[in-house]
């Protein structure tokens, strides 16, 4: 399975800095413009937390009980699938990630992919918190729900990618905010 922090001492790994709190007040004002509110929530009445920009597709990553072996699989799929889209927009390598209620990074996506068996502070996947990976205006991004159990793609360069990519063997919950039969 690949390895990501259990303990948030550890120094980062290549590829990894913290944001400066000024840059991280700004990116999480920038993702609640792009997905129009930002609402928290345990309970499914309050779902989805966000409301999916356009273009985007958000997929469904429950798994099916007494599936031993199928989370741990599709936790590592979805973040290698991911890393390999994020290193593939040619421009510029730098992502930000937000981890709701704990620190925010910048992620050199190519510095991390070329270090082998590199520790992710935090994962695509969300594994029991919000979290967004996003070019640094928003334009593009993921954004994983624990307790819905999906994951938002959105903006035209990673829905034409990660999104297609993803689609081949992730059931769809929702495209562009709406919510697809099922």
């Amino acid at each position: 399975m690949m390895r990501w922090a259990l303990d948030h001492g550890n120094p980062l790994p290549p590829g990894w800095s913290y944001l400066p709190r000024d840059e991280e007040d700004v990116a999480w004002e920038l993702f609640r413009d792009r997905f129009r509110s930002f609402r928290p929530s345990i309970y499914p009445t309050d779902w989805p937390a966000v409301v999916d920009p356009a273009p985007s597709v958000t997929f469904d990553l429950s798994v099916p009980e007494n599936s031993p072996g199928v989370w741990s699989a599709q936790f590592d799929a979805i973040n290698a699938e991911a890393q390999r889209c994020f290193v593939h927009v040619q421009d510029d390598p730098y992502w930000i990630v937000l981890d709701w209620q704990h620190p925010g990074y910048r992620l050199n996506a190519a510095a991390h992919a070329e270090t082998f068996d590199a520790e992710w502070p935090v994962p695509v996947f969300p594994n029991g918190d919000y979290y967004i990976f996003a070019r640094p205006d928003f334009s593009t991004g993921t954004f994983g729900h624990p307790w819905e159990k999906t994951l938002c793609v959105f903006g035209s360069e990673l829905v034409q990618t990660l999104g297609r990519t993803l689609a081949t063997w992730l059931p769809r919950k929702r495209e562009n905010g709406d919510p697809l039969p099922g």
